[in-house]
């Protein structure tokens, strides 16, 4: 018991509010702040995905021209995706399918799945040891179809700025499911500008497409803003411990990011210099975004044996 203080939220805590008006009328936020700096927007409507991300008062993140939108607006045709893509700091994409729209046996599946679009079931928020601690559970489940549930688990440090994401997924239908996930994660100015350091160390890195292997030389760098810039995608492989940082030396803050590449085994760089479309994109999952489909073929695609259980997590730190 601090004797100083009238209520925990002088200094940290969470608070549940409401947006007003626009596509994104009705939808429940967390804004979390743990007094030392680092504040978070956690979406109960939107997978338990983050919004913001700020560290001493400083924007981290990107947050798309479509601004908020509400599970309502998904539209799951082609890219309509795109329409409701927020972006902030972090979108879940999955679990029926990450990427590219394609038909994998049989099954139409759309640009990066409908998780990202889906409310919490239930959420609820407390303290534990020394921590605030959201957890949410999502069904992405559909009738005579594939049955997953997500259940994350969003834990800030009340001592250092830094917080968790931890999820378990579920396959809680009768038949073997394939499953995909990708922590899309959006680094955005003003961490983000020509001067920012981007630091990968992986062991190998592979254009996407032949449009990033024409300037793979300059992966990790990056540019003003450029008028018609066509987003370019670094594949990066780890060998032991992954893990991908930017800082920015004008502001003297940065973030890093760690997850295990054995369990994490795709992890997508994902460089779009445009003009107000300015974001670079970090992003670990079990997958590459080039369809279900493609995955399948090429032996990376996981599956869940009825009622089994897989388990992912990701750690973020402040610089």
């Amino acid at each position: 018991m601090n004797p100083y203080i009238g209520h925990d939220s002088q200094v940290y805590g969470i608070e549940e509010h409401r947006l007003i008006g626009g596509k994104g009328d009705g939808m429940r936020l967390l804004e979390v702040n743990n007094g030392k700096g680092l504040e978070l927007t956690v979406l109960l409507d939107r997978n338990a995905d983050i919004s913001r991300l700020r560290y001493r008062g400083i924007n981290m993140s990107y947050f798309s021209p479509c601004g908020y939108v509400a599970p309502a607006y998904y539209e799951s045709a082609g890219n309509g995706w795109l329409k409701s893509f927020s972006a902030g700091f972090l979108t879940t994409c999955g679990l029926q399918a990450v990427g590219t729209p394609c038909t994998d046996n049989g099954e139409e599946l759309p640009l990066h799945g409908s998780i990202a679009n889906l409310p919490a079931e239930q959420a609820y928020w407390l303290e534990e040891n020394g921590e605030l601690v959201v957890r949410a559970a999502v069904k992405d489940e559909i009738i005579f179809a594939g049955k997953l549930r997500l259940d994350r688990e969003i834990r800030v440090s009340l001592s250092e700025n830094a917080f968790m994401i931890h999820d378990r997924i579920e396959n809680t239908g009768d038949r073997v499911q394939p499953f995909e996930i990708l922590y899309h994660m959006n680094m955005g100015y003003p961490l983000l500008d020509e001067d920012s350091v981007v630091e990968i160390p992986s062991a190998d890195v592979t254009p996407r497409d032949a449009h990033a292997a024409e300037d793979i030389k300059n992966w990790m760098r990056m540019t003003k803003p450029e008028a018609g810039y066509t987003e370019r995608c670094y594949y990066h492989k780890f060998e032991k411990e992954g893990r991908a940082s930017v800082y920015q030396p004008k502001l003297g803050q940065g973030l890093e990011i760690t997850f295990d590449p054995k369990e994490l085994d795709g992890f997508v760089e994902w460089k779009m210099m445009g003009v107000r479309d300015y974001v670079l994109g970090l992003e670990c999952g079990n997958c590459y975004p080039d369809g279900r489909d493609v995955m399948r073929k090429t032996g990376m695609l996981k599956f869940l044996e009825p009622g089994e259980k897989k388990e992912y997590q990701v750690q973020i730190r402040m610089l």
